[in-house]
């Protein structure tokens, strides 16, 4: 891959970010990351991306030739769900739209020496500003979504904003009004297997008083609520056949445990200090986003002897112990979803309309 296209120096961990590279509001942002951390990257032949709807960037972690930790940074509009699909894809929810991203480099090519995937876009779907959550692609290649305005999982349509796909029992119409807060999602097969929300209400805005101990996990082929009594749970993701799920006003990361009947209960297995939200497991470990809590909205949540920060934690399922992370100190403080980049060390991402997504051009090699 030719490197003619030069684009700013990739942004190094634990170096303060510049009113030259980031917003102002964001210039006093600074990262700090374990010593073992891109060891840890590296030995599994990894990276990360992540989104902050609160920053309005996707973040992409990975490690450089050198062995150093690499952090870049792309602008989108409020940056939330990700999804990675097929061999290249890479799916975004951004405020309006869904935004399907593609690897379009060979294991053999970089950019600019450096970058050894590039995620660019390939394909939008606008639905109108509907407040996407999580994100899947279901067995057909169509995008899943959550709905959090409407209440539902839907999908793109070609002539208005959505089509529903599912909506929980409990919410009686399919209307403009958060009620529960659905938000999380897990897919199994190419299809919608799990979702979680703040709470069981079918009343405009009804989740916000029940966020202490009013969320739940659904089962979407059933309906049943199969796990309650969360306390604004988020990211639910299956995983050598176990349920896991971030319990995220109390921190917790863990598994619904299910009895004969298929009811479950939430097993708690680490405490992560933040508000957890985003979550990626690969093996042994799971990939951990927290968020610093926003206290006038999450007042009144349990809370540990610690104080809550931002960033990622890298849990080892087995001695259920956080064995590195990457730490955000400043003014970005929440991040929304974590997706883990599998086969790709040190990855990029363009936006639509951005300098690198208009100059670097690339065709489909010969037959």
């Amino acid at each position: 891959m030719s490197d003619a296209t030069t684009w700013p120096e990739p942004l190094d961990a634990a170096t303060p970010e510049t009113e030259a590279k980031t917003p102002k509001d964001l210039a006093k942002t600074d990262y700090s990351v374990s010593a073992g951390f891109s060891a840890r990257l590296s030995g599994l032949g990894l990276s990360l991306a992540f989104s902050s709807y609160q920053s309005g960037l996707l973040y992409m972690v990975g490690v450089k030739p050198d062995g150093g930790v690499n952090i870049h940074q792309m602008a989108f509009p409020r940056p939330m769900g990700l999804h990675r699909h097929g061999a290249h894809g890479l799916s975004l929810a951004a405020d309006d739209q869904i935004l399907h991203l593609q690897n379009v480099l060979d294991p053999q090519e970089r950019v600019n020496t450096l970058f050894d995937a590039a995620f660019m876009p390939r394909q939008s779907e606008f639905t109108g500003q509907l407040d996407l959550h999580d994100l899947g692609v279901d067995e057909s290649g169509n995008s899943i979504f959550v709905n959090t305005r409407y209440n539902c999982l839907a999908t793109p349509d070609t002539r208005h904003s959505f089509r529903e796909v599912w909506r929980p029992p409990f919410i009686s119409a399919l209307v403009d009004e958060d009620r529960c807060h659905l938000n999380g999602l897990a897919m199994q097969d190419g299809q919608p297997r799990y979702v979680t929300a703040v709470s069981r209400s079918d009343t405009i805005d009804g989740w916000r008083d029940r966020r202490a101990d009013g969320g739940i996990v659904i089962n979407v082929e059933t309906g049943d609520i199969v796990c309650d009594g969360l306390s604004m749970p988020h990211s639910p993701r299956l995983h050598g056949g176990r349920l896991w799920l971030l319990n995220s006003g109390h921190g917790e990361l863990g598994t619904v445990e299910f009895d004969e009947d298929s009811k479950g209960r939430f097993q708690p297995h680490v405490f992560c200090p933040g508000f957890a939200r985003g979550l990626s497991l690969h093996g042994r470990y799971a990939f951990v986003g927290l968020s610093k809590p926003r206290y006038k909205r999450f007042e009144g949540l349990a809370e540990a002897d610690s104080a809550p920060w931002c960033g990622v934690q890298i849990i080892d399922l087995e001695t259920k112990t956080c064995v590195d992370w990457l730490r955000i100190n400043g003014a970005t403080s929440e991040l929304y979803d974590l997706e883990l980049l599998h086969g790709h060390l040190c990855p990029m991402a363009a936006a639509p309309g951005s300098p690198e997504a208009a100059n670097l051009i690339t065709t489909p090699k010969p037959a």
